[in-house]
């Protein structure tokens, strides 16, 4: 291709991209091959590989404030506390619980999704083979979750982490004497976590060094977990 041609097609999609974003963003989720955006406005934007819809944003959409992205569907949370799921649906991850309410946090994973709801309690549907679905039993007070490729981690409010689901690589294994934590994220097969003294915690699949901490790393404000790498913000 033309280097002529190639600048066209970028700022094609650069001005078709910015004739989409009518509002301010405030917040962004990406998931496998696709990125989804909330707009201040409530309305969602989605861009990247749509092989199974997972950039079809339902029409009517609104009033979102929150989207989390799986690696082949997309999760988003309305103002009102209900939950609108699009996109891979072959083991039911976008089949949204019917009466589903009261939520206040979502989380898609691999090929399940993660509801927290208001009252600290969890619910999770979609693929199942692993247990990552199946919460544990008086989980409860708990004030965030993330879901990981085929499992699933809670963070409760007195700064413990639970974890359930695939541990083949040991990302369930939450290290003992693990406390004052106050952000998770999972993804891939690995988990990280923030602790209130601004450091930071990683454990399971390492075959990247994504669970190797920098040496004195501190004053951590945000960590995210990829596919097989890790990044902090300080």
């Amino acid at each position: 291709m033309g280097r002529v041609k190639l600048l066209v097609l970028i700022g094609v999609f650069v001005l078709s991209l910015s004739c989409t974003l009518n509002a301010e963003i405030i917040q962004i989720s990406a998931g496998g091959y696709h990125t989804v955006a909330v707009q201040s406005d409530g309305s969602v934007v989605a861009w990247g590989y749509n092989g199974y819809g997972q950039c079809n944003v339902p029409a009517g959409l609104s009033n979102v404030v929150q989207v989390s992205q799986g690696w082949w569907h997309a999760a988003a949370l309305k103002s009102d506390g209900t939950v609108v799921a699009w996109g891979a649906n072959a083991q039911h991850q976008c089949n949204v619980p019917e009466g589903l309410s009261n939520v206040v946090q979502v989380s898609a994973g691999w090929a399940h999704t993660v509801a927290l709801k208001s009252d600290g309690t969890v619910v999770a549907w979609g693929h199942d083979y692993y247990g990552q679905c199946d919460v544990p039993e008086g989980l409860s007070n708990v004030i965030q979750i993330s879901a990981g490729a085929w499992y699933t981690v809670a963070l409760t409010s007195d700064g413990n982490v639970v974890a359930w689901g695939n541990n083949y690589y040991g990302q369930c294994d939450v290290p003992e004497d693990l406390g004052n934590v106050v952000q998770v994220s999972a993804f891939g097969f690995h988990t990280v976590v923030l602790k209130s003294d601004g450091t930071v915690v990683a454990w399971g699949d390492n075959e990247n060094g994504q669970c190797n901490v920098p040496a004195g790393l501190s004053n951590v404000v945000q960590v995210a977990a990829g596919g097989g790498h890790t990044a902090a913000l300080k």
